[in-house]
């Protein structure tokens, strides 16, 4: 369930968000979220189940996986994620500049999470591990592209984002866009939040 949130709704600075007892932004970007984790949901499970049945195999696997650049990217992401937070508060004190600055800086430590699992899926590809290789890779791989391409689509709307507060679109009052895109950002930043420690820490 890889789609683009509802790019009217990212766009649009007429929205005001005092509602009292909402959630910030769009409740429509909410539901594509929970529709979205729930689908990452799904993956944990089935991952999980699967190595009830061969323990030893993931656990032998898990010890290829390299942890210094899964740590790296979670420091990417969640610091990525708190960059964000602050253009959308930078925003709400009416300092569309400072904002811009920090959406930047969002977008370079999400194309450095880009960077770092780039060069682990190559080093894989490199020592012939493909879907095939076995159950555990099956699963590494096919999660952890899955949370790369959303990381892929968060940047494009970061990037939106950023567009948008350039040109003076989102202000105190009329947030609903910033507000739904950082939220999307932060559902990607979560998920790898449970990915992380899932995929290669947890035996």
């Amino acid at each position: 369930m890889l789609a683009s949130p509802d790019t009217a709704t990212l766009s649009s600075g007429d929205i005001t968000t005092d509602r009292p007892g909402s959630p910030p932004g769009d409740l429509a970007v909410w539901i594509f979220i929970v529709a979205e984790l729930l689908v990452f949901a799904v993956f944990f499970i089935s991952y999980a189940v699967a190595r009830t049945h061969d323990v030893a195999l993931f656990d032998a696997m898990q010890r290829t996986l390299d942890r210094n650049a899964g740590a790296a990217n979670t420091l990417l992401l969640v610091t990525s994620s708190w960059c964000v937070a602050r253009a959308v508060a930078a925003v709400e004190r009416g300092r569309a500049t400072q904002s811009a600055r920090w959406l930047l800086g969002g977008l370079a430590c999400g194309a450095g999470f880009l960077v770092v699992k780039a060069s682990e899926y190559a080093a894989k590809f490199a020592a012939g591990i493909s879907l095939s290789t076995n159950n555990f890779y099956m699963f590494y791989l096919s999660l952890t592209f899955f949370h790369f391409m959303h990381v892929i689509l968060g940047m494009v709307v970061l990037g939106v984002l950023w567009h948008g507060v350039r040109r003076g679109r989102y202000r105190p009052g009329a947030m609903s866009g910033l507000e739904s895109g950082a939220a999307y950002w932060h559902m990607v930043d979560l998920v790898w939040l449970v990915l992380f420690p899932l995929i290669y820490v947890v035996h």
